[in-house]
């Protein structure tokens, strides 16, 4: 098997006992981004729209210290404290993507890391 863990010094550190990716053949396994801003470890609490910017920032370091970018994203979860949330997630996340969006689950979570208000994971095809 031909696994090689990925990890963006641009991303924040695994809260836990796991890498932030992990790369298998071309497909690549994305851990949840939460919206920690890597560069002082705050977390982004009461606002939504900038807390989902801030996820897709952090993802995008991790697909691109794996030599992939958004457009190679084929599945994304979206794990949200509040569905009430759900419309303003969107907004910020379709605008991310330009064309063809990948496939999603969208739920909402009862407990998230560090309580935050969003997590998001994804798959990606690489070559």
């Amino acid at each position: 098997m031909n696994k090689k863990v990925i990890s963006a010094k641009n991303a924040p550190e695994a809260l836990g006992p796991y890498s932030q990716a992990v790369k298998c053949g071309n497909m690549l396994f994305l851990s949840g981004q939460t919206p920690i801003i890597p560069a002082d470890g705050t977390l982004i609490k009461d606002d939504i729209k900038a807390a989902t910017a801030q996820c897709f920032e952090n993802i995008k370091s991790v697909l691109e210290a794996a030599g992939a970018s958004l457009e190679n994203v084929v599945k994304m979860t979206v794990f949200l404290k509040d569905f009430d949330d759900f419309a303003a997630m969107n907004e910020v996340y379709k605008s991310y993507f330009s064309g063809s969006f990948p496939a999603r689950s969208c739920i909402q979570a009862a407990k998230l890391p560090l309580d935050c208000m969003v997590e998001i994971e994804a798959i990606a095809m690489v070559d």
